[in-house]
């Protein structure tokens, strides 16, 4: 059984709840999450997404950290090819500098989603290929080793200590490995293909300032409830509103799983539908139990990131509270 565990929120918004609820949402999980252990609370970053709110993570991890006491607030991750490393490691080392010791630098590689986005952000489907030499960039404005631009210096952060994280797509796990980074890795629906991208991160890690040896974080959707039925329907909502943007091509809002149950279904719909149903870690206390202690057995993980995403908050905050109670996390 994976003993740490940690929550990323994308901040989505659900059918009748504009935006701004949606990351007054963030914020309010986050105090429940410290309130029942979780270790650490990331948000993302996504742009022009319709049925996603967060589009700033520094900006709302300071609204995170801000209304906790004791958590680690992060990123799940800044999308460092949309962002200059210099501005980043200035982000960062003023959260650093007004919550000291509890934040996290998550980082990832993804540029927008769609040719209108990547043109508004100035950024092309090439800049990923950096995303490596921003990361050392970005490192060495924070230890002061960077040498581009010799009579610059990112202040607050040079000397702060900003636990870096790198999010595994592509060649993500090689980059953590390389520069000697804790990785995030998911999603559990791949189980083999996670074990895979850890067990090259484990053989190609170098020893860094960073870290002496490899620290893995797993990432997955996991839904608890008292009975499976209860805890599939957790999922049915990020289900339907992933085929709907499968096929029409935008994230609508989170529905209310009654109504994606009631809802007629092309035949490429249900089948889009039924995949996005298949292969997250969901049901009763015992069987999630089971499942996790598989999944750590399976990928050696250190860590779990839980990414679920549901309509009904009250199911949503139960399940969080059900898998705590698993882990044994302790207030």
């Amino acid at each position: 059984m994976i003993r740490t565990l940690s929550i990323l929120d994308r901040s989505r918004t659900r059918q009748g709840h504009p935006a701004p609820q949606a990351l007054r949402d963030t914020v309010a999980l986050a105090r429940t999450a410290e309130e029942l252990g979780y270790h650490r609370f990331w948000v993302s970053e996504h742009h022009s997404v319709p049925g996603v709110a967060g589009s700033a993570p520094a900006v709302l991890a300071a609204a995170v950290a801000g209304a906790t006491d004791r958590i680690r607030v992060g990123t799940g991750g800044v999308m460092l090819p949309n962002h200059q490393p210099l501005v980043v490691a200035e982000q960062f080392g003023v959260l650093e500098s007004l919550f000291p010791g509890r934040i996290d630098m998550g980082l990832g590689r993804s540029v927008g989603f769609t040719n209108g986005i990547r043109r508004a952000l100035g950024r092309d489907t090439g800049d990923a290929d950096r995303f490596e030499e921003q990361v050392t960039e970005l490192l060495g404005w924070l230890d002061g080793t960077q040498q581009a631009h010799p009579e610059v210096h990112a202040r607050p952060a040079e000397g702060l200590r900003i636990p870096a994280y790198v999010l595994a797509t592509g060649e993500g796990a090689g980059i953590a490995a390389r520069a000697g980074l804790p990785l995030v890795v998911g999603d559990l629906r791949s189980r083999d293909r996670v074990t895979g991208i850890v067990e090259r991160y484990r053989e190609e890690f170098r020893p860094s300032a960073a870290g002496t040896g490899p620290y893995v974080v797993v990432s997955g959707t996991v839904a608890v409830a008292e009975t499976i039925e209860e805890a599939r329907r957790i999922l049915l909502p990020e289900a339907w509103s992933l085929a709907y943007s499968r096929t029409r091509g935008s994230f609508p809002p989170l529905r209310p799983a009654e109504e994606v149950e009631a809802l007629e279904m092309s035949p490429k719909e249900r089948e889009l539908y039924e995949g996005a149903l298949t292969g997250h870690i969901h049901g009763t206390e015992e069987q999630v139990a089971a499942e996790l202690s598989r999944v750590a057995e399976q990928t050696g993980a250190d860590e779990l990131l839980v990414t679920t995403s549901t309509y009904d908050r009250a199911a949503l905050l139960d399940s969080h509270t059900r898998l705590a109670r698993i882990a044994g996390l302790r207030p």
